[in-house]
């Protein structure tokens, strides 16, 4: 199979184009800025220079290829969001990004289109823990600002869903963790001391990086058409707890502890902080024969470790 990757250059971007690879497809991949050029190459992927938010040039970019699948993995995060701000460009990407790459499926003719969603497309808050599935609500009406990114969930989704020309498949990725750009900035945090965390924070999904994108190959093969399937590992857990895991793994010091109640000037890192939100996985299981390596935040977290350490000798 030949495959369009957008987000190439994020955080499960390069673990894609490898995961790809090693399962014998071929990968054209777009990335926005020249220095992804040379990243994208050595992960064995063709790079294609385009910007996905200029629909023409897009167009005009992939107007000599064909394809048969295209997987979306649009963000516009350089670091964790922390602030409704923070997902601005994600959002923008979800909703017109999303529109620009289902045209530029049909001009290759890729029948497949795989899009990166997640898990907080269920809802920011605590769900008193009820395991949610595909069969739940997704993207309901958010309360404020909370709106603007479940607006762009929703419309992700319902663009991909409703395109005749391919068969959709929405991923919803618990959060990701582990080496490279999702795991850096957190590592540098706590080796600082700049991470507090928060008493009785709530569990969230997670997925490690290498699992997630595990699942996206299984899903770009095997997935059925419109459907959407839950990422995540076995354990829920907070933010808290793993970062506290992680900084033990490294030798790091202990975040500080702080209470809930500063946060409710930062109403985005709030509802990540004190979470509450589980997900079932066995429809992917079920359906994809996907199932993480690292069940647990736990032997993820150790990977880690032993990633960040040895790069630091």
């Amino acid at each position: 199979m030949k495959v369009l990757l957008a987000g190439a250059s994020g955080a499960i971007g390069l673990p894609l184009i490898r995961q790809l690879r090693a399962a014998g497809h071929d990968v054209v991949a777009i990335h926005r800025a020249e220095r992804g050029r040379d990243a994208v190459l050595d992960a064995g992927a063709t790079p294609l220079r385009a910007d996905v938010l200029d629909r023409d040039a897009l167009l005009d970019a992939v107007r000599d290829h064909r394809c048969d699948a295209v997987i979306s993995q649009l963000t516009a995060l350089r670091k964790p969001p922390m602030r409704h701000r923070d997902m601005a460009g994600t959002n923008r990407l979800r909703i017109d990004g999303t529109a620009n790459l289902l045209a530029a499926a049909q001009r290759i003719g890729a029948t497949r289109f795989v899009t990166q969603s997640m898990v907080f497309g269920y809802g920011f808050g605590d769900f008193g823990g009820r395991v949610l599935t595909e069969d739940d609500p997704f993207a309901p009406a958010g309360r404020g600002r909370f709106e603007d990114h479940l607006a762009a969930m929703r419309s992700n989704e319902k663009q991909v869903f409703g395109a005749s020309h391919v068969a959709g498949i929405a991923l919803r990725y618990g959060l990701f963790y582990g080496p490279g750009p999702a795991g850096d900035a957190l590592v540098d945090g706590l080796r600082r001391r700049r991470l507090p965390t928060v008493r009785n924070g709530g569990v969230l999904p997670w997925v490690q990086i290498d699992d997630a994108a595990t699942a996206t190959v299984a899903a770009v093969e095997r997935g059925a058409t419109n459907s959407a399937y839950n990422i995540a590992d076995d354990l829920p857990v907070s933010l808290s707890d793993l970062m506290i895991a992680l900084a033990d793994a490294l030798g790091a010091p202990r975040p500080p502890v702080i209470p809930s109640w500063p946060l409710t000037a930062m109403p985005y890192l709030k509802a990540i902080m004190t979470g509450g939100l589980r997900v079932s996985t066995a429809k992917a299981k079920r359906e994809l024969g996907w199932t993480p390596r690292r069940p647990t935040y736990r032997e993820g977290v150790a990977e880690i470790a032993d990633h960040y350490v040895r790069t630091a000798a």
